[in-house]
């Protein structure tokens, strides 16, 4: 098989050429509802099962089952059996990133408490969702972006609250800082992981094999996969709406806190991404994988810090405000990003091999 194939934006449909246009449509569609329809937001904040949002998890389902229906899951093991991909990402995903989100939100946000909590929660909350569409955009290891939410899910579960407790409680009050509780249980966790990544892993798993099975590997390569592939990019918009939705009117009313909340995020992004990357590179990943690794530290799981936040602090607490500006400034520098990564793939090396076909050619989603 030959190695990635260069981005074929002339082969893509009008929509996939402008898939940053239409999320930021969607972005501006989310606040526009959220501010002109009253109570929107309350409304969709009510619409949940045992405290987790109908409507995202829809989203999240829609958006996650095509790409994760692509995974060749006979591959795993390669990735597994990878030290140089594994320790690296544990380190930056569980190590690095909540100790650089504090670092940042008590350095741009020292007067702003509630704001400040929701930051240090988003960074505790290790992305296990979109990451998958903008590692899949950047042309990404697919196998070895499974594994590693999978992992993060795993961490999570074990990991949050007590994250949650030393870098509120503990770590403030040995600096002499303000400390703040976050009472959440194991269970609430664990429910959003099997929720937003279970299903819809167990759904990719089943289709692949069932498919191959049944028709064979090519059919499910060549028929099965475009057809599918497209619905990541509507659950990904509709996800987007759904979210921004939630806080129009706080996100539009409030402009200059937005800003000071955007400030540590942008810098959070790109030093994450950027050092990852680099991480990458200098211990000889090939570009997907490098890819990989650093798109799966930098994003983070917004949908489980919103669901924390608003359980703890409450629908329209600056905590969940806090939670809703990450993916409005995630989104537009993760699609940033993608490009980015795209761009230096002349500087590392390449796999003889791929897992599957480039995104591109398959007809979804790709920026």
């Amino acid at each position: 098989m030959s190695s990635i194939p260069a981005p074929a934006t002339g082969r893509l449909s009008f929509v996939d050429r402008n898939l940053a246009v239409w999320i930021l449509l969607a972005m501006g569609v989310g606040l526009g509802l959220g501010r002109v329809v009253p109570g929107l937001g309350d409304a969709l904040a009510k619409v949940t099962v045992v405290s987790v949002s109908l409507p995202i998890a829809l989203g999240l389902l829609v958006m996650m089952y095509p790409v994760l229906a692509k995974v060749r899951y006979d591959r795993l093991g390669t990735v597994t059996r990878d030290r140089r991909l594994l320790i690296p990402s544990l380190v930056l995903n569980w190590v690095l990133g909540p100790a650089l989100m504090f670092a940042l939100a008590w350095i741009f946000l020292p007067d702003l408490p509630e704001y400040r909590t929701g930051l240090i929660i988003v960074g505790l909350a290790r992305c296990i969702a979109m990451v998958i569409i903008w590692n899949d955009l950047a042309c990404g290891d697919r196998e070895a972006a499974a594994v590693l939410v999978a992992l993060n899910s795993v961490f999570q579960v074990l990991a949050f609250s007590l994250l949650g407790w030393f870098y509120l409680s503990v770590l403030p009050g040995w600096l002499g800082l303000e400390q703040t509780a976050l009472d959440v249980s194991v269970w609430e966790i664990a429910r959003s992981v099997l929720i937003f990544l279970g299903i819809p892993l167990l759904a990719g798993y089943l289709t692949r094999r069932l498919g191959e099975r049944v028709k064979g590997r090519s059919w499910y390569e060549t028929r099965l996969v475009p057809r599918i592939g497209p619905f990541a990019l509507y659950g990904l918009l509709f996800t987007i709406v759904i979210l921004f939705a939630l806080q129009g009117d706080a996100i539009t009313s409030q402009p200059f806190d937005v800003a000071r909340i955007a400030l540590p995020l942008l810098v959070y992004f790109a030093v994450m991404w950027a050092g990852s990357m680099a991480l990458g590179k200098a211990v000889g990943l090939d570009y997907p994988r490098a890819t990989t690794l650093a798109f799966t530290a930098a994003g983070n799981n917004f949908e489980l810090a919103i669901a924390v936040a608003i359980a703890t602090f409450g629908a329209t607490s600056g905590q969940a405000l806090a939670g809703v500006v990450g993916p409005l400034i995630e989104v537009p520098v993760l699609i940033g990003l993608v490009h980015v990564a795209l761009a230096s793939r002349r500087y590392f090396s390449q796999p003889t091999t791929v897992a599957a076909p480039a995104i591109a050619e398959e007809g979804s989603a790709r920026v």
